[in-house]
Formats: C-alpha cells, structure tokens, sequence
C-alpha cells in the first residue's frame, strides 16, 4: 500500500516538473519571439537601416555610411538621372560634414515595385531631424533584400541618399565649401580651355549643410549656406564679384591714365575719352585737369569684368580770340566725357585693362 502512494508522489511530481519546464519554455520561447519581432521593428527594420545611415552622419563615420548596401550611386544612376559619372569624392569625408542631432523617425510606408528581375518590396521612410540646429526632415527609399538565418530583415537603399552638388562658379575656377577650397578646373581635362567661368560635380552627402563662398586678393562671393536634403542634383552659383581692392586698383589706374591725358596741352589729347573743338582762333596752349573722375563699378560679362560708360568731368583752361571782332576771352569750363573699360585678372594675378 505505501509503495502505490510512492508511486503516485513521485509522479505528481515529475508532472509539476515537466508543467514547469513546459512554462518555462513557452516563456522563453514568446520572449524569443518578441526579440525577433522587437529586432525586425526597430534595429533590422526599414526604419532601423536609414537609422543606421542617420548616426553615422551625425558621428562623422563616413566610412559606416558608405558602406551601407545602395548607399553609393553606381554609374548607371548617375547616367539614368542625367548627371556625370566618376565624380570626385572629395566631399565625402569626415571633416565636411555639420551637426546632424535630435534624430526621430517619422513614418515608414510600404509599397512594391515591379523590375525585370522580380517584385521589390520598397519602404518609403521619413526622418526628422536639425541639420546645423534648424529643424528639417528627409525621405529615403529602402527596399527589403532578404533575410539573416530566416529571421532577421536585411535592407539597402532603393535609390542613394546621396547628393550630387553641381558648383558654378562665375568669374573664377574656385570656392571654398565648409572650410575646404576647390578648384573647379581640378578634374577637367588637360586639353580643356581656360574659361572666365567654371563648373564642377562633386558628391555630396545628405543630408547635410554646406556653406558655399569665394573668396580671394581681388574677389569675393559671400557666403551661402546650401541646406541638402534629397538625393539628386543640387545646384549652387557662386557669383566672385570684385572688392574693395580690385575696384580700387582699377580705379587708381584709370585716375592715373586720366591724370596722364591732362598733361597734353592740345584740344584733343591723343587716345585720350576727351576732348573740345574751338571754332575761334587759340592764343595759348590748352591746359587740362580732371574735375570728377569716373567712379569705377564693375561687373561680370562673358569673357571679362565691364565697366559700363561712365561719365566724367575734365576741365581747359585756354586763351582764345574770336574770329568774327577780334575779341580776347579765356575759355575755362568743365568738359563732360565717358569712359568704358574691360579688365581681366592675369595668370601672375595682375590686372589688365583695355578701354572700350
């Protein structure tokens, strides 16, 4: 009798044994699948890869970023979206970039796709974030590429996040971008003429902010801050317009030219914007000065920098004697004349200057 109630003691407790270890497993098994599931909605999700992107922007980890799948824009993108193949990639480093902080996603919508190969599955994912401190957002394609070991989504960029940033530079070849200075003429061809104006593609990261100017011993573009958020071509002109110095050199020059013409005492000074004719008969030799100097202002054209025609003042001084009674008089007036001018900076960074 006591060894049948042995018996059924020790199988109760093999049963609440067995109860247990069946619990415990059932627990560790739902929580194995809300890892899976928690894992797949925030660090393997669409969301969590353009996360991934997003921080290694913000850490100035290009390398990271980079090397994410799509992440680059192969050649037939670029040639698909009309841009340049085999852009320099002299922006991508570490040392452009701003602040990218208070990262936040938005929202992730799922469609599909149909290509020759198969049907994509794309996420559309919006992120919010302040980009040198100002507030904005950005919208990234990302498509779903398999799975790690059946449990885990793997993603890469549907189309790059990257940016082409498509510099010109009007009146000169270079611009500094975020404290770094390029030359347009850098990357063109050996053979390629020297022109007055310049352009140059670059790639560019996005998002991101990038502080565009020139400036030099004679030009100056202010600066502009170019905010980047969408992949594509971004275009940006730098206008290098003359300073205080290159007006000053010039307009030095034209004073002295003009000072030189006032030298010659005849009516009309040789090669020289003025001059007068006098009908009666001279009696002394013409004596000139410059009694307001055209004021120099000068802008870009096609091939140099212009000073439209501007007016000026000389001033003779002359001893005349009328041909009709014979009358002694002294004619002393200012003499109102206009003066162009083409100048062009020299290789050596001389100017050169050519009336018009």
């Amino acid at each position: 009798m006591s060894y049948g109630v042995g018996n059924g003691v020790r199988r109760a407790r093999y049963l609440r044994a067995a109860i247990a270890v069946f619990v415990v497993c059932a627990l560790l098994g739902a929580a194995l699948v809300a890892s899976i599931g928690a894992l797949n909605r925030d660090l393997y999700s669409a969301g969590g890869f353009v996360r991934q992107y997003l921080d290694a922007l913000a850490t100035h980890n290009t390398d990271t970023a980079l090397a994410l799948p799509g992440a680059e824009p192969t050649d037939a993108d670029l040639e698909a979206a009309g841009l340049p193949q085999d852009l320099p990639r002299t922006l991508l480093r570490p040392s452009v970039l701003g602040s990218i902080t208070d990262v936040e996603f938005v929202s992730d919508t799922a469609s599909s796709a149909n290509t020759e190969e198969a049907q994509k599955s794309l996420h559309t994912v919006v992120f919010d974030f302040r980009l040198d401190g100002t507030k904005t957002s950005m919208e990234f394609t990302v498509e779903r590429l398999g799975t790690v070991a059946g449990l885990f989504s793997t993603w890469g960029f549907a189309s790059s996040p990257l940016a082409v940033l498509q510099v010109t530079v009007l009146h000169e070849a270079d611009f500094s971008v975020n404290g770094l200075t390029l030359d347009t003429r850098a990357h063109a061809a050996a053979d390629a003429p020297i022109t007055f104006s310049n352009q140059g593609a670059y790639l560019a990261f996005a998002p991101a902010v990038y502080d565009v100017s020139h400036d030099s011993a004679l030009l100056t573009a202010p600066e502009q801050s170019v905010p980047v958020v969408a992949s594509g071509a971004v275009d940006v002109t730098v206008d290098a317009v003359p300073n205080k110095t290159f007006t000053g050199q010039v307009q030095a020059k034209l004073n002295e030219f003009l000072d030189e013409c006032a030298t010659q005492h005849v009516l009309q000074p040789s090669s020289c914007p003025f001059g007068i004719e006098i009908d009666n008969r001279v009696k002394s030799a013409p004596a000139w000065s410059i009694a307001q100097y055209p004021e120099v202002a000068l802008t870009g054209g096609d091939t140099a920098f212009d000073m439209l025609s501007t007016d000026g003042q000389a001033h003779i001084v002359v001893d005349e004697q009328s041909l009709y009674d014979g009358d002694l008089s002294t004619r002393d007036e200012d003499v109102p004349f206009s003066v162009a001018l083409t100048v062009t900076i020299q290789p050596d960074g001389a100017l050169a200057i050519q009336l018009r």
